[in-house]
């Protein structure tokens, strides 16, 4: 992948007679895409001819769309910062962020973030651009995060997770023993009230739907697994507080911290269909050392 983003497409009988404009509008490439690609230094060619929008597209023809090349942001600096990634390709990154580091930087840690590191990477093999955070996690959560390398990548992204095509799980330990094997949270989420940071259970909040499944019951705690069909702030940690079975470590909500010193939740599996490809997609992280110990130290309970 060089300094600029390109996308490439051959035309069939299907697109055949079909403005650019309203080829590109298909492939939903949207309005401010396009207006950048007209006055920030991209181009549209055809049969390796510069084209406008207005071209009228034949059987054959070869259309290539080269997007100008993207600044990085100068709100986040790349660092050195070793990446554990699963799956790269021209257009995404599928990473394992460890816990204790910040999706993106913050006044409190403006440094260190998963974002320095992808930058700094991008720095380091040539990629001109920034970063484009498709999943975050909480600084103490561990597991997969999905990051788009340019702008018009994270668009379809983002409209795929409105769509809930973006599908994550979640591996967690819950204080106390669920009564159920598997159940759905349907409760609406919101700020509380004088807190910045803390969300809760409240009838104005937003809607959120949780999913969750038993994997084992332990002696003090229940071993589960997630998924959300929404991505509220901290929705897993406060449905789970609301049942009365908040995560372990997780001392914002309750959970006990004896035998974990952060939330006890790890994003260990994400799938979606390629959107370039056009294949399903499925990529896996087991979880840290400090959640399986929490097993380990349960069988000598």
């Amino acid at each position: 992948m060089g300094s600029s983003f390109k996308l490439h497409w051959i035309i069939d009988e299907t697109n055949a007679g079909l403005s650019i404009k309203e080829f590109l509008k298909r492939e939903e490439i949207s309005r401010i895409a396009l207006t950048d690609i007209k006055f920030k230094g991209g181009f549209i060619l055809v049969n390796q001819e510069e084209v406008n929008v207005r071209y009228k597209l034949i059987v054959g023809d070869s259309l290539t769309v080269i997007f100008p090349p993207e600044i990085p942001s100068e709100g986040v600096m790349g660092e050195y910062i070793p990446l554990t990634i699963l799956h790269e390709d021209d257009f995404l990154l599928v990473v394992n962020k460890p816990a204790l580091m910040n999706t993106i930087p913050s006044r409190e840690h403006p440094n260190g973030s998963l974002a320095n590191a992808v930058v700094g990477y991008y720095q380091r093999v040539g990629i001109q651009a920034t970063s484009h955070i498709v999943t975050r996690l909480d600084r103490d959560t561990s597991g997969i995060v999905l990051i788009a390398k340019h702008r018009h990548v994270h668009h379809l992204f983002s409209k795929m997770q409105q769509n809930g095509l973006v599908k994550r799980t979640y591996e967690a330990f819950a204080g106390g023993l669920l009564a159920d094997d598997q159940g759905t949270i349907t409760e609406p989420i919101g700020r509380k009230q004088d807190s910045i940071i803390e969300r809760e259970v409240r009838a104005d909040g937003q809607y959120a739907c949780t999913h969750f499944q038993v994997i084992e019951r332990c002696s003090t705690f229940t071993h589960i697994e997630l998924g959300l069909e929404t991505g509220r702030t901290h929705q897993i940690r406060v449905h789970m507080s609301f049942l009365g079975h908040p995560l372990l470590g997780d001392d914002l909500y309750g959970g006990d911290t004896a035998l974990i010193k952060r939330q006890a939740l790890h994003c260990k599996r994400i799938q979606f269909h390629h959107p370039f490809y056009k294949e399903e997609m499925s990529f896996s992280a087991s979880p840290p050392e400090d959640m399986t110990c929490i097993l380990k130290a349960d069988l000598f309970e």
